[in-house]
């Protein structure tokens, strides 16, 4: 007896996204008789041309392509269940499966293209000034509100179940949690960019570390003048680089030999007054030559001791514009390991993310255990 039934059948199958949108499904038809036992209805698939159709026949000219599934296997079955009897209604069933495979072309170009190249915006952040941290954090926060829509948007696609957390999702968590990390790290920059003198000492390991070693190891030339000389004076470090000793070298030449004669040695004859003060300073010293002028005229020792206080105060502001110039130094440092470390992070885990969906093919048989087409080729 051949039964064609006059209805459509319409069935509802789980769908596993774990691996959404790389995903396929198996859904899965099972047929048996709810009244009569296999001694009285034998369930048995068609047979054509002396050979049994054990596939799900689908007819090409009812059948229209779908734009986001394919189909990849429909094998059919007659299923024997030995733990029952003939007798018993469970002990036979024919089961028509569907393979289906999604096409993953439509979310690749309208959803992770996108996510993609707006996440890896807020890596570029670090390419800022290290004492932007206000743009960079714009940045960061803007990427991160565009990362949210497109999860919003991801959960308007997917069946609502907690059972597993689908690809995708993973993949907009993971950058979100990335951009998050950038954010912060943002912070830590800016806490390190904008410190001075009158908040922060720099100790000499952090210098080390960040002027010396990092540099090396980042494949550049250490941020520390070689001949930059660290002291300290009733336990308050003093830093005076090379050029600061240059200005106090060339203080004392200038000191010990007076401007007339550097300059004007052919005519010192002409001007009294400048001899008579030279020939009585005793140049041997720095201070026989204070002590000289002192004798010579009150008015010489005040220039002098204002030239030196203008001289003291000029190298103290350059000693804080040098460590203030050491603390953005460092934030730079922090900026380039952490943009080697945001980028490695980022490609690896977009990599990683997205290796696993290309691997989560459709198998060549479609039962475990069985090399066999149930379809024609």
């Amino acid at each position: 007896m051949y039964w064609l039934p006059p209805a459509i059948y319409r069935s509802t199958c789980a769908i596993e996204i774990t691996y959404f949108p790389f995903d396929y499904q198996n859904c899965t038809l099972a047929f048996r008789s709810q009244t009569y036992s296999a001694k009285e209805v034998d369930l048995i698939l068609a047979v054509e041309n002396d050979k049994t159709v054990e596939w799900v026949d689908i007819d090409p000219e009812a059948f229209t392509e779908n734009g986001e599934w394919a189909i990849v296997h429909r094998p059919a079955r007659k299923m024997i269940n030995k733990r029952y009897s003939p007798d018993d209604l469970e002990y036979q069933e024919i089961l028509f499966n569907l393979i289906i495979q999604r096409k993953p072309l439509f979310y690749i170009i309208n959803v992770i293209l996108p996510c993609s190249l707006i996440s890896s915006l807020v890596v570029l952040a670090y390419f800022l000034p290290a004492q932007a941290g206000g743009q960079k954090l714009t940045v960061a926060i803007s990427v991160l509100l565009a990362q949210t829509v497109f999860l919003f948007l991801i959960a308007q696609k997917v069946p609502e179940t907690s059972l597993s957390v689908p690809l995708i999702g993973k993949y907009l968590i993971f950058v979100m949690c990335v951009t998050t990390l950038i954010a912060t790290n943002q912070i830590v920059v800016l806490n390190f960019s904008l410190r001075s003198p009158s908040t922060h000492t720099m100790s000499h390991t952090i210098k080390h570390v960040f002027l010396e070693m990092v540099p090396r190891f980042l494949g550049m030339s250490p941020l520390v003048d070689d001949s930059e000389v660290t002291a300290e004076v009733n336990g308050v470090r003093e830093r005076r680089r090379s050029s600061f000793g240059l200005m106090q070298r060339a203080e004392e030449y200038v000191l010990k030999q007076p401007r007339s004669e550097m300059m004007f040695d052919k005519q010192r004859e002409r001007h009294g007054l400048t001899r008579s003060i030279v020939d009585n300073v005793d140049v041997s010293s720095t201070a026989n030559l204070y002590k000289s002028l002192a004798q010579a005229a009150p008015e010489i020792k005040q220039c002098v001791d204002a030239c030196n206080f203008i001289a003291e105060s000029t190298r103290h502001q350059n000693s804080i514009g040098s460590e203030i110039e050491s603390w953005v130094l460092i934030g730079k440092m922090i900026d380039k390991v952490c943009f080697w470390a945001a980028m490695l992070l980022f490609i690896i885990g977009t990599v990683g993310i997205f290796l696993t969906g290309h691997f989560n093919q459709v198998p060549a048989f479609p039962f475990p255990g069985l090399t066999k087409q149930f379809a024609p080729t």
